[in-house]
């Protein structure tokens, strides 16, 4: 069983639901229903949980497939804990800024190497 990847996948699913609480806490207070209603702090809330939306799933299933596939275990919770942090820099940094901020750039080269090792574990283990 995939209990490494359960894991990270689960510690994922809580950073999501705070990404969906704090837009869900600023719709209310605002009363913006659909769209962003031209709040700019809202439209970079929905930007920071919709870049999570757009790595973290693939990202979860690289994870997954490899540990499937036999990957040693000290590279499973290498590769989770890398893409874990890189999104949660991520996050924190392009929500206090929509422009350069070290968390935004950081968490981005975490997930984007994360995701090249993960890719090319599989490679080769597809191959292999």
């Amino acid at each position: 069983m995939p209990k490494i990847t359960l894991l990270f996948a689960s510690l994922h699913v809580l950073l999501m639901l705070l990404l969906l609480a704090r837009i869900s806490l600023h719709r209310h207070d605002r009363k913006i229903g659909l769209g962003d209603g031209g709040d700019a702090v809202l439209a970079r809330k929905v930007r920071v949980h919709g870049n999570f939306i757009e790595h973290a799933p693939l990202a979860l299933l690289m994870l997954g497939l490899l540990e499937l596939c036999g990957l040693p275990a000290v590279w499973l919770w290498a590769l989770g804990t890398v893409l874990l942090l890189g999104r949660i820099m991520h996050a924190a940094g392009l929500s206090r800024t929509a422009g350069y901020s070290v968390g935004r750039f950081w968490g981005t080269a975490m997930t984007w190497l994360a995701l090249l090792l993960m890719s090319l574990a599989g490679m080769w283990l597809a191959l292999a």
